[in-house]
């Protein structure tokens, strides 16, 4: 139903919302200004009031995404070592990409509009890492090789959580035939396995790893 016209009427708000329920219902290929002017009973001119095109619409709602994924991982419960902050921090990323699959595909999986036009989407992504990569460095040092060290470690992390909340989140896991309680077990197990990666890269590479 097409919203009120009235002084309480948020134009840039309900094109925003608009728009996600368009992604959510024809994905982001589908996602157009004409759509979003359809579905709320305007003319197809009034979003670009407030967007100048498309993509910067889209833009827009994939910023706020990774606004609420860092405010999701800054609220996070802390552990009482950098150990167990970093293990809080791990779950608080698998948690969102399952509570809010659109979104996480949104920040994730999505080609991003060009990036020189909207430098608010960039820094709000960048701070996502830097959460995790601020954490890792707390241990890590300041030296050169340390910073570089907790760079590795913070994309290793990363890219470990982003398979598994990927794998998680597709279709194909309801159909692999997996012993009884894997898939139970399989978050706690994957967060363990960083943690032993993590103390023996803190021990020094393997011998004919490359060095940071």
């Amino acid at each position: 139903m097409p919203p009120k016209k009235n002084k309480t009427f948020d134009l840039k708000e309900a094109c925003v919302q608009a728009a996600r329920e368009v992604i959510a219902e024809q994905g982001v290929e589908g996602l157009s200004m004409r759509d979003v002017a359809r579905k709320l009973g305007i003319s197809h001119q009034a979003p670009y009031r407030h967007f100048e095109s498309r993509d910067h619409l889209l833009a827009e709602i994939m910023r706020r995404c990774f606004v609420d994924f860092t405010d999701h991982l800054d609220r996070r419960v802390g552990g009482a070592s950098p150990d167990e902050d970093l293990d809080s921090m791990g779950h608080a990323y698998l948690d969102y990409a399952q509570k809010k699959p659109l979104e996480y595909r949104l920040m994730f999986g999505t080609p991003w509009p060009e990036p020189a036009q909207h430098p608010e989407l960039i820094a709000n992504a960048v701070h996502a890492f830097d959460i995790l990569r601020n954490n890792l460095r707390k241990t890590h040092g300041d030296s050169p090789e340390q910073r570089a060290r907790a760079d590795l470690d913070a994309l290793f992390i990363w890219s470990t959580l982003h398979g598994m909340a990927s794998i998680s989140n597709a279709h194909v896991m309801r159909h692999l035939v997996l012993a009884p309680g894997v898939v139970e077990h399989f978050r706690e197990d994957l967060m363990g396995k960083i943690g032993v990666a993590l103390a023996v890269a803190a021990g020094g590479p393997p011998a004919g790893a490359p060095k940071p």
